[in-house]
């Protein structure tokens, strides 16, 4: 049985609605750079870092009201605050990590590297709700966060 990856529903949708192309922001292009590398994508299930530049460098008739139209604006906005959140998860985990290097200053190194990976790692979480809330993500109806998880490939 042969497998085949194609493009998925939303992303043939994409391509229909698109006037041109739109210029990714500075921003976006340094949260694109934080996000992982590649991804080993065995079923398809997520959007990886082209993807997500795919996404967000299609332009959109503003005058177009509908449905289709509005779905693609909304995912593009979803998948705009997830990318700018990104750097707020490492700022914030790097900031714990120096605060607690910072904190341990009278203590020898191997206290400061017993206790770093973890507050390091606590602060991704903690970051993730900072960026969040500085991009409005959390304000974002399930409906937007669904659209913004959608594949651009499907495995058949």
């Amino acid at each position: 049985m042969a497998a085949v990856v194609v493009p998925s529903d939303i992303t043939i949708l994409e391509e229909k609605k698109k006037i041109g192309t739109r210029k990714v922001t500075f921003l976006e292009n340094i949260a694109l750079m934080g996000m992982a590398p590649f991804m080993i994508h065995l079923h398809y299930s997520k959007l990886d870092k082209g993807d997500r530049r795919a996404v967000l460098s299609k332009k959109y008739d503003a005058d177009d009201k509908s449905e289709e139209a509005t779905i693609v604006k909304k995912r593009q906005a979803a998948i705009r605050k997830e990318v700018l959140s990104t750097p707020f998860m490492w700022g914030t985990a790097g900031a714990m990590a120096g605060l607690t290097w910072w904190s341990f200053r009278r203590y020898n190194y191997q206290s400061r590297l017993v206790a770093l990976p973890f507050i390091f790692y606590a602060g991704t979480f903690v970051g993730r709700a900072v960026g969040d809330v500085v991009t409005g993500r959390n304000a974002m109806y399930a409906r937007d966060q669904f659209l913004a998880s959608l594949p651009a490939k499907v495995y058949y």
